[in-house]
């Protein structure tokens, strides 16, 4: 899991949940035709903009913002090294049915295996890798779409309740409810937007680019060990995708 996700989400709403405390009551903050308007609008909006089915993926890929399982790419250059040391000494059929800690790893390997072409495991390594960086994508658009959209519902929530406030000047009473949706759903949509839209598709934009720049290594080196590439200047290459200070050299 990822706590820092986690973390940031839960700690905002605290804060704010802190500050409403203690200011006064948080019944006042809660108002059904607020939560009407943003939220389930906002809902209805963005599956205008989307097909139904990228819509309700996006269910799915969020979760790669709670519950991604990332290799450290030093560890994985450390695995993939001792795959190209003992393809080397072996051939590519003693790595037939090694275990490997990432998915992408395991399927490149067993192309190695069955003895594809280079170009044909590339083309198709590539493919997989733009597939699954759209699918991410697609993901992220529909938490972008409700971050602006979630502001724009608050607007109308506000224009909603001051026009219900003008038209009943003459009603003291009927002030204050509509004064609370006008207020209530600009809140509303800026929480939306700013504390879990926004930062959602921050966070899978950042996961697709993560899980890209490790696929893209894996393939570098598929390549690499199919040519019989020495291990220590695979490894030597590999290491150009971690921070400098993180490198290792080999004894």
């Amino acid at each position: 899991m990822d706590i820092a996700t986690l973390v940031g989400l839960v700690g905002s709403f605290v804060i704010v949940l802190m500050a409403i405390l203690l200011g006064g009551s948080a019944g006042m903050f809660l108002d059904p035709a607020s939560v009407l308007i943003v939220l389930i609008g906002s809902t209805f909006v963005v599956l205008v903009q989307y097909p139904l089915k990228q819509f309700l993926g996006a269910g799915k890929i969020v979760a790669k913002a709670f519950m991604f399982k990332s290799v450290p790419m030093d560890t994985l250059i450390d695995e993939i090294y001792g795959l190209a040391d003992e393809a080397r000494k072996g051939g590519l059929l003693s790595l037939e049915g090694k275990e490997v800690s990432h998915p992408f790893l395991s399927k490149g390997i067993q192309m190695l295996v069955d003895g594809q072409d280079g170009n044909v495991v590339k083309a198709q390594m590539s493919k997989d890798m733009k597939m699954a960086f759209t699918r991410h994508e697609d993901g992220a658009k529909i938490f972008k779409a409700l971050g602006d959209t979630g502001p724009a519902m608050g607007m109308i929530g506000t224009l909603i309740g001051l026009v219900q406030m003008l038209a009943n000047m003459d009603d003291p009473k009927s002030i204050g409810p509509a004064m609370a949706v006008a207020l209530l759903t600009t809140l509303y949509g800026a929480v939306l937007a700013n504390m879990v839209a926004l930062p959602l598709e921050a966070k899978l934009k950042n996961r697709a680019v993560e899980e890209l720049m490790c696929q893209q290594l894996i393939l570098d080196a598929l390549l690499a060990i199919q040519a019989g590439q020495n291990p220590r200047v695979l490894d030597g290459v590999l290491k150009t995708y971690i921070a400098e200070k993180k490198r290792i050299e080999r004894e």
